[in-house]
């Protein structure tokens, strides 16, 4: 349905949202967007990388596994390096880390 929109029918779409929420907002609904994404992405992946880690536990011996060591709470960033914005995550049965 997408593909078959003319490059007019595509301006007019921009043109009404322009209308709808305005010049000055766009830019910043853009950027909201964008760190929406990369919070996303990133989580995703450390979502997949304790799957990884779980199943190499998993899979180790006991007698292999380190003993157990308090963790610092992990925190979700809005963007890399950005520390202003951070928040903890609750996450109640973590307590080492593999």
């Amino acid at each position: 349905m997408i593909g078959n929109l003319k490059p007019l029918e595509i301006l007019l779409i921009i043109a009404v949202i322009v209308l709808l929420f305005g010049a000055k907002k766009l830019p910043e609904m853009a950027r909201s967007l964008g760190k929406s994404a990369r919070i996303l992405k990133s989580e995703a992946k450390a979502m997949k990388k304790d799957g990884e880690s779980e199943d190499a536990a998993a899979t180790a011996p006991v007698a292999e596994q380190a003993p157990a060591q308090p963790v610092a709470p992990r925190t979700i960033q809005a963007a890399p390096g950005d520390v202003t914005s951070a928040r903890p995550v609750s996450e109640p049965n973590r307590t080492t880390q593999a």
